[in-house]
């Protein structure tokens, strides 16, 4: 459904980020991309989403060249982004948000299958406003609640775990393998936390701005957490596991 085609990319100041990345995503799944911080996987989602675009290089979306759309024109293509830090709104509810994502009204059953899938109770949280009155893993739950209720074909969740409690880490867990449960789409998460890993159908492991490894979670996650090989820093004797 969606290849990259030797995608590089570079700061304004010149310096390398992506070099030659070449990937090929299925119509269903869940792929982590992972590495080490710095090695390119966020510049690899943003381009994927529009949001940043290659120096060089091929988006095609079911065969359609989608290399110059901007990142509204390729949420209408069905590709989906949740940012690392989700955005807050004031005066706007949760079903308000849902709705507006959905693209229209949302009926009682449809609010709670799509709460319910990131573990959280309609009836407790669709008049609540999408503010700091929410926690950091209840506005991420909300967040990818959201990116669900626009059914795209593909959506990109940027390092989901940053900034929340092991409780609701542990939540999150849940709510990806629900999502991977029922989901009939892409799911690419971006993250180097070994549980999100061992959730996932492929990991690819981005470093120095190349393709490093790709393959099945069986194949590859050994290959992670092998002595000489931690995603995470170069202390081969971490494991990251959530905040924990």
């Amino acid at each position: 459904m969606l290849e990259l085609r030797n995608i590089c990319w570079s700061t304004p100041e010149g310096n390398p980020v992506l070099r030659d990345v070449s990937l090929s995503f299925a119509e269903k799944g869940l792929v982590v991309i992972t590495g080490p911080n710095g090695g390119g996987k966020t510049t690899l989602a943003k381009i994927i989403a529009g949001i940043e675009r290659p120096e060089s290089g091929q988006l095609l979306l079911s065969g359609e060249d989608i290399t110059d759309l901007d990142v509204t024109e390729r949420a209408r293509k069905g590709i989906s982004y949740a940012f690392q830090q989700p955005v807050r709104f004031k005066g706007i509810t949760v079903r308000g948000l849902l709705e507006i994502a959905a693209g229209g009204r949302l009926d009682e059953k449809s609010l709670c299958a799509l709460l319910s899938k990131v573990g959280l109770c309609a009836r407790d949280y669709e008049d609540r406003e999408v503010n700091a009155s929410l926690s950091g893993g209840e506005i991420k739950r909300v967040e990818i609640a959201s990116v669900l209720a626009r059914g795209g074909r593909i959506s990109i969740f940027d390092e989901p775990e940053a900034g929340i409690d092991l409780w609701s880490f542990s939540g999150l867990i849940e709510a990806f393998q629900e999502i991977k449960r029922s989901s009939e789409r892409t799911e690419i998460i971006i993250s180097h936390q070994e549980r999100i890993l061992e959730v996932a159908d492929r990991i690819v492991v981005i470093e120095n701005g190349r393709v490093e490894r790709d393959g099945t979670r069986d194949e590859v996650l050994p290959y992670l957490i092998s002595a000489s090989r931690c995603p995470v820093c170069p202390n081969p004797t971490v494991r990251s596991r959530g905040n924990e």
